[in-house]
């Protein structure tokens, strides 16, 4: 026979039990609120045609896979995406400035490549297979000696020839710009090379003839 006492016990060890099930059954929030009908075996509780029980405390957020798998595809469709990862930024284009004496390149007062000025631009071309060219940028320059208008058209000529060259390397020639700034952009100063026309003057002038070579790019991967 059982007391009163050892019922109390009893009661109190299948209340524990009770909800220790509850716990742990699907369909039960956090609060412990039960939203399907549970059996005795802890199983979610069904009518003849199959379907679950709902308690009057059901809401869509306490949806089973088992009962409801409409409604559990739907909260899985709303719940926020992981933010995509930010693209890494684009390599930032980098200029190279090579500058190449004319005298080295081209005769003294011509604009036909010499085998020599050749030779280096072939050397640029190898150069340059490393690199993701965005633009080459070629500017001629000349000595103050001579008339304005043929020291720009002689600038000109000069860095067209290295642009042509280039192009015939397999450089490709939208790539390619080529400008002459003729005698206004010196490299000596008003004071280094003075005097009349002389060898010695014009060997000091020689940095003024030039041609710059401005590689715009990123370094390939």
């Amino acid at each position: 026979m059982i007391t009163h006492a050892k019922y109390s016990v009893l009661l109190a060890a299948l209340l524990g039990l009770s909800a220790t099930a509850f716990a742990q059954t699907p369909g039960i929030d956090t609060a412990g609120t039960v939203g399907y009908v549970i059996d005795q075996r802890s199983y979610v509780a069904k009518s003849g045609t199959g379907l679950c029980w709902r308690t009057g405390y059901w809401t869509p957020a306490m949806a089973i896979e088992e009962c409801d798998p409409d409604l559990v595809k739907k909260e899985v469709a709303a719940a926020p995406a992981a933010p995509a990862a930010a693209p890494a930024p684009a390599p930032k284009p980098a200029a190279e400035k090579v500058t190449l004496s004319a005298d080295a390149l081209f005769d003294f007062n011509k604009a036909i490549l010499r085998s020599e000025g050749k030779a280096k631009l072939d050397k640029l071309v190898e150069d340059i297979k490393s690199v993701n060219l965005e633009v080459i940028i070629a500017t001629g320059h000349a000595d103050r000696f001579g008339a304005d208008a043929y020291n720009q058209k002689l600038s000109e000529k000069r860095s067209a020839a290295v642009k042509t060259y280039l192009v015939g390397k397999g450089v490709d020639a939208n790539r390619v710009f080529a400008e002459g700034k003729g005698e206004t952009q010196p490299v000596t100063k008003p004071d280094d090379c003075k005097g009349s026309k002389s060898k010695k003057v014009i060997a000091c002038l020689q940095p003024d003839r030039r041609v710059d070579i401005e590689i715009i790019g990123t370094k390939a991967q």
